[in-house]
């Protein structure tokens, strides 16, 4: 295989979603896969929806996601020049003529093919026309398009299709299509069969709604004598409605910065996004960065469109519940050199950080994060559900304090008691801590689980967390036994 050249293309008119993400996650792993090249092309001839703030926040989630690119990023509205040659090109060698008709005039035609419920198609008025009935017209200030001479001739257009395999489009189908607006721009589908020309591109995976467009850029390419390339066409990823998914219906929760500013993690969303639309023979849905690079082939994209199921849980933070399995999964299992560093810029990003996490006994920041990882779900997780690790203030769930702190009057006398048993303790790991809890809970003739769950409770407004002893060791002496007297005098 000669080198691989893959392109990502996204239109700056808005963001970049989940399913524009997706296609640079396919391009990028393909050209990793094969040492290849991912060239980011931004199709930026839409003057009137392109602004700098999109093409930033595109540039940015790639950067986000660990989605570098080689090449670029090129901007197609640079390339003018280029795609008004090629269509002078193709006017030259008689693949293109200009066409005259006025807009009103093609509206009667269309009219007419409704009103006698036939299929709708440009009839070629202007096909013909001498070179000197178009000199005539020109010197006249007649506004005309330009348009692609499409084979009269009995025949198709045919390509492999790498998702949806042979593909075929008679001629008879496709209309002379217009490759020239009348202000002098080239359409999109002239463009961007002219800048994977340009760009060498060798494979382009892109949306199965650019699928539609295929035949007429092989048609540009081959008048132009250039080669197309392979072309893999990737399902949609719709709601749950079975409706493309957009900024505009959906909100922000199908944009990559929601994710961002939620707390996932980068290769944790990309490894949600794979799996939106292609699978392995082996049934794996978990995969490190190098090994999904080495898994990926464009035979495990499916031709189904995929579901993003986003409408569960808390409407305030509505994301897909795999999303959120996954990125828990991935917290639980990144090596903690590389977790530290997410944990600690969210510490700091909500006020909690302390560089005395660091400076003295840096095992206990280490040796803490390790120990409720596994209890969390994002990195936005360690200032939230964390917090009574790292802060004093820190909100206590009503259903915890009334099934372990009120529901037994005995707890208000009890907790004092463990804290001075607690502050007494000349080592304090858990292990001792166990063993005094236990003794504690013996002599006062109490079921170990009515203790434990108050001191639980007590110490970080929980219910439910890592192991009690491990967590109260990780609290540490001196913090432990004043939320075990604060505790006791709230109740």
């Amino acid at each position: 295989m000669s080198e691989v050249r893959v392109r990502f293309a996204p239109s700056p008119t808005g963001y970049l979603h989940i399913g524009g993400a997706r296609t640079a996650l396919y391009n990028w792993l393909y050209a990793r896969k094969h040492n290849g090249t991912f060239v980011l092309r931004i199709e930026d001839t839409d003057e009137e929806r392109s602004t700098r703030e999109s093409i930033q926040e595109i540039l940015d989630g790639l950067t986000w996601l660990g989605l570098q690119w080689d090449e670029g990023p090129y901007f197609q509205s640079e390339r003018l020049a280029s795609h008004r040659q090629a269509v002078d090109q193709l006017l030259a060698a008689g693949h293109a003529y200009r066409c005259f008709c006025t807009k009103e005039e093609l509206e009667a035609k269309r009219a007419h093919a409704q009103e006698h419920k036939l299929d709708y198609k440009y009839d070629g008025t202007c096909r013909d026309l001498s070179p000197q009935q178009v000199e005539v017209k020109i010197a006249s200030g007649q506004p005309f398009v330009v348009r692609f001479k499409t084979p009269r001739q009995d025949g198709f257009v045919a390509f492999d299709d790498r998702v949806y395999g042979r593909v075929e489009k008679r001629y008879e189908d496709i209309e002379d299509f217009v490759i020239l607006r009348s202000d002098g721009k080239p359409l999109y589908l002239l463009s961007s069969a002219i800048d994977d020309m340009t760009d060498r591109i060798t494979h382009v995976i892109r949306g199965q709604d650019g699928l539609g467009n295929t035949p007429r850029q092989i048609l540009i390419l081959g008048a132009l004598g250039y080669t197309p390339p392979v072309y893999a066409h990737i399902s949609l990823t719709l709601d749950t409605k079975k409706a493309k998914i957009s900024k505009r219906k959906h909100g922000e929760v199908v944009t990559v910065s929601y994710y961002k500013d939620r707390g996932f993690l980068p290769w944790a969303l990309n490894n949600f996004l794979l799996l939106l639309g292609w699978s392995n023979t082996e049934g794996r849905e978990f995969f490190t960065r190098d090994e999904l690079i080495e898994a990926f082939d464009l035979d495990g994209i499916a031709r189904h469109n995929s579901i993003f199921n986003y409408t569960s849980g808390d409407p305030a933070n509505w994301t897909d519940p795999k999303a959120v399995s996954m990125n828990a999964r991935y917290i639980s299992m990144l090596p903690m050199d590389e977790l530290l560093p997410c944990v600690k810029a969210e510490l700091q990003a909500s006020g909690l950080w302390q560089d005395a996490f660091e400076q003295e006994n840096n095992q206990w920041f280490r040796d803490t994060v390790e120990l409720i990882r596994t209890r969390l779900h994002t990195i936005r997780d360690f200032s939230t559900r964390g917090r009574p690790y790292f802060a004093d203030d820190f909100e206590f769930e009503d259903k915890a304090v009334a099934k372990n702190l009120k529901k037994d009057e005995r707890i208000k006398m009890l907790l004092p008691q463990a804290a001075e048993m607690l502050a007494a303790l000349d080592v304090f790991d858990h292990v001792t801590i166990e063993q005094a809890l236990r003794e504690f809970c013996e002599q006062q003739g109490l079921k170990p689980g009515l203790i434990i769950n108050a001191v639980r409770t007590a110490c970080t407004g929980q219910s439910a967390g890592p192991g009690l002893f491990e967590l109260v060791e990780a609290i540490g002496q001196e913090r432990t036994v004043a939320r075990l007297r604060s505790a006791a005098a709230m109740l």
